[in-house]
């Protein structure tokens, strides 16, 4: 496999940010309907309020997708707690490695207390999460009732690097 690399994302690449997270939105409308608006574009309003540590990911030189990580988790209240907001590649770069890799580096950036959380019915987000988590960290699965969703949280520490 081609070298996986996470980039802090700036704020020119908001945009770029943007367009992925229409994809992203797409692929979910299998298990989730999201709303379309007039524009021809699904409705996302978070995009500001999770840009706090965004990461655009890359396969050797070519875009492959993006994850948002936060300083407190929505769900839990926990807080301080790293929260992956979003996280999403490309079809094309499913199933080979990407996603754990990408998760490893941005996971590296930011020691201490994480969870991440899926939507039940988001079958293969929770089953990414379970096979990514598992062979990286002892997590602790919990249920909860957030925004009219039934949620699982991930709960795991990780310890800072050895300097």
């Amino acid at each position: 496999m081609t070298e996986v690399r996470t980039v802090r994302a700036t704020a020119a690449q908001k945009p770029v940010i943007a367009r992925l997270v229409q994809l992203n939105l797409y692929d979910m409308t299998g298990d989730m309907p999201f709303p379309v608006g007039e524009d021809g574009l699904f409705q996302y309003d978070f995009l500001d309020r999770f840009w706090q540590h965004p990461y655009l990911i890359y396969v050797g030189e070519e875009l492959a997708g993006f994850a948002l990580v936060i300083d407190e988790c929505p769900i839990t209240g926990t807080t301080p707690c790293w929260f992956m907001a979003e996280f999403f590649v490309l079809k094309g770069y499913r199933r080979r490695g990407v996603g754990g890799a990408a998760f490893a580096q941005i996971a590296g950036s930011h020691a201490g207390p994480w969870h991440v959380a899926t939507i039940e019915r988001n079958r293969g987000a929770t089953a990414f999460w379970n096979k990514v988590l598992s062979s990286r960290v002892t997590q602790l699965a919990t249920r909860h009732h957030f925004d009219e969703e039934d949620w699982i949280v991930q709960a795991f520490d990780l310890p800072a690097a050895a300097e």
